[in-house]
């Protein structure tokens, strides 16, 4: 049964989406921007702010299926330049560096000019017992 995941104060999607998908024990997490509940765009220049911004988003979406930041297995990084990949990784790691999830990073251009980061994840949350 398919649940969509909006966690309270979230933005509203600047496409046709919701935030999440919930599907048996998987989350599905949208492709998630440096972006305000208003629609406007945040940290312009930053990778480090929109870095922790997108993670803490990502993390509401799974907190609000009922996971922790531990559940989420998988993430798809985009970032919009090369020159931002050690930054990146340093705020990436500050969240993630414990047991890190599988991922792929790729470098290419994003949905606005002034995005720099963008993540999509997976969460695994097993039925409490």
């Amino acid at each position: 049964m398919f649940q969509p995941i909006i966690p309270a104060g979230s933005s509203k999607p600047i496409a046709p989406y919701v935030h999440g998908s919930k599907v048996g024990d998987t989350v599905y997490v949208a492709g998630t921007l440096a972006i305000d509940p208003d629609g406007k765009s945040l940290y312009v220049g930053d990778v480090k702010a929109q870095t922790k911004y997108v993670i803490e988003q990502v993390v509401a979406v799974v907190e609000a299926a009922g996971g922790t930041i531990d559940n989420i297995v998988y993430n798809a990084i985009f970032l919009k330049r090369r020159e931002d990949y050690a930054a990146f990784n340093e705020v990436y790691g500050a969240y993630f560096g414990k047991n890190p999830p599988a991922r792929y990073c790729v470098i290419c251009g994003l949905v606005r000019e002034e995005f720099l980061v963008e993540i999509a994840a997976t969460a695994h949350i097993p039925p409490k017992t």
